[in-house]
């Protein structure tokens, strides 16, 4: 499968339960999923009898793995932003004529925006400042019918699991990890969907997922920014 995110080369996708992020995360709606989230940020905060320089030095440590964390959940938070705009503008262009995979696209977009609200609401309750929204442009794939749609859909969907499956071993917090699996798990579910719609296998990388990288998924994803 090749992480290079184009209209005309799909990647994954896959249908899923609405409520699979929500279940795992305790709750409903986003205040809900942010349960999995915040346990995080205060995590350990309780006192312990070790001496003032060792708690100093867990400080930092704490400080600097909350940082790297922070800045994983913004990246997810961009591309969330791009997911959730994407299946805005194809619901609201009406160029989606069949019912089934209208019911798919109203599904998934429901998916991702609790998506950017929880990781929204995580960025700030690690005290840190919410990515901002980029601008969008899909008027090229919106114009070229409903098979160009979905099948920048599924590139999307299979980019989104593979941006998350790279970042995975990074996140310091188990809690987060936990949270940013089970939406990497959505949007494997996402992927697989879309995939056997426009005839694609629904496991394209096999039995073993393959990660892509900040660098790679930002580079795949730049077409559909606006200027």
């Amino acid at each position: 499968m090749s992480n290079q995110l184009a209209p005309e080369e799909p990647m994954t996708e896959d249908s899923r339960s609405r409520g699979q992020f929500l279940k795992l995360a305790g709750g409903t709606g986003a205040a809900g999923a942010l349960a999995i989230f915040v346990a995080a940020c205060g995590g350990s905060n309780k006192k312990s009898s070790s001496s003032s320089s060792s708690s100093s030095s867990d400080k930092k440590s704490s400080s600097a793995s909350n940082k790297g964390d922070l800045a994983i959940v913004n990246y997810a938070l961009t591309l969330e932003y791009i997911e959730a705009d994407f299946y805005q503008q194809v619901l609201k262009s009406g160029m989606v004529k069949t019912k089934a995979y209208v019911e798919v696209a109203k599904t998934i977009a429901q998916d991702e925006m609790e998506h950017v609200q929880a990781l929204t609401a995580t960025v700030q309750q690690l005290g840190g400042k919410p990515a901002a929204k980029p601008k969008t442009n899909f008027d090229s794939v919106l114009s070229g019918g409903e098979k160009k749609i979905l099948m920048t859909a599924a590139a999307v969907e299979n980019l989104g699991a593979s941006a998350y499956l790279g970042q995975a071993g990074k996140i310091k917090s188990k809690d987060i990890l936990a949270a940013a699996l089970s939406i990497h798990t959505v949007e494997g579910r996402h992927a697989a969907v879309l995939n056997q719609v426009i005839g694609k296998s629904i496991v394209p990388d096999g039995a073993f997922a393959k990660p892509a990288d900040m660098k790679t998924v930002l580079k795949a994803v730049k077409p559909f920014l606006a200027a």
